[in-house]
């Protein structure tokens, strides 16, 4: 998962950074509310991790300003000195989905970050995935569509993949080259677009298709969904 941690203490930073990586995710380090908003009005990430005081803003005026302007169901977690039951009180009302107390212990941090991504982001875990025509065997890495097996690279399917488990979300560029390549290394723009043009064709996830690959110019992609179909009532035909 990618997670972005907040925090104007550079220790503390250093040491949200570590647990996150050893937790097994990719994680961005920031000083300043102001440049957090800054990517988050052109990366995406799973998780947010914020401290209270900042030199240029409150840590729940970020919140705030994340729900309004970003996503409402993002998992929040603030992590700070004040330890007052209003101040948790205060700090949950904003928008944040978990509170935590300085100094923080790295056990007790790693089991909040994972429930939390637990909560927002379910794991599949069975070895094959449905997404109406388009069927993952995660076990051998394969994908077919309309029973017809796809001719993959490990790239395209992990990119494949990505995209369908968080269809209907706009993912940044960084997010899917970080998901697909790994957060160490080091990929042109023109090899996701290359990627993403080759899913368009082999999947058939055009523009007019039940399931197509937007483009967000700036941002990234995203993989449009079928509307659900609309209730009928027990008395309507």
């Amino acid at each position: 998962m990618r997670i972005a941690a907040l925090d104007d203490d550079q220790l503390q930073l250093d040491m949200l950074r570590q647990v996150a990586l050893e937790a097994g995710h990719s994680c961005h380090a920031y000083t300043t509310g102001g440049a957090l908003q800054q990517d988050l009005r052109r990366e995406s990430f799973d998780l947010l991790i914020v401290d209270w005081h900042l030199p240029d803003m409150e840590g729940t005026d970020l919140v705030r300003w994340v729900r309004e302007h970003v996503s409402k169901e993002l998992p929040v977690l603030i992590v700070t000195h004040r330890s007052e039951e209003a101040d948790i009180v205060e700090g949950l009302a904003c928008g944040a989905d978990d509170f935590m107390v300085k100094p923080v212990r790295h056990g007790e941090l790693r089991a909040r970050l994972a429930a939390l991504l637990r909560r927002a982001y379910p794991v599949n875990t069975q070895s094959v995935m449905e997404f109406g025509p388009y069927r993952f065997q995660t076990a051998t890495n394969s994908l077919e569509v309309h029973g017809q097996p796809m001719e993959l690279t490990h790239r395209e399917y992990m990119l494949a993949l990505t995209l369908f488990q968080n269809q209907g979300r706009l993912l940044s560029r960084d997010h899917l080259r970080e998901a697909v390549w790994g957060h160490n290394a080091e990929v042109q723009s023109r090899s996701l677009d290359t990627h993403i043009s080759r899913l368009r064709a082999l999947l058939n996830l055009r523009a007019g298709q039940p399931y197509a690959i937007s483009a967000v110019y700036g941002y990234g992609y995203r993989l449009d969904v079928p509307d659900p179909a609309p209730e009928t009532r027990p008395d309507q035909p």
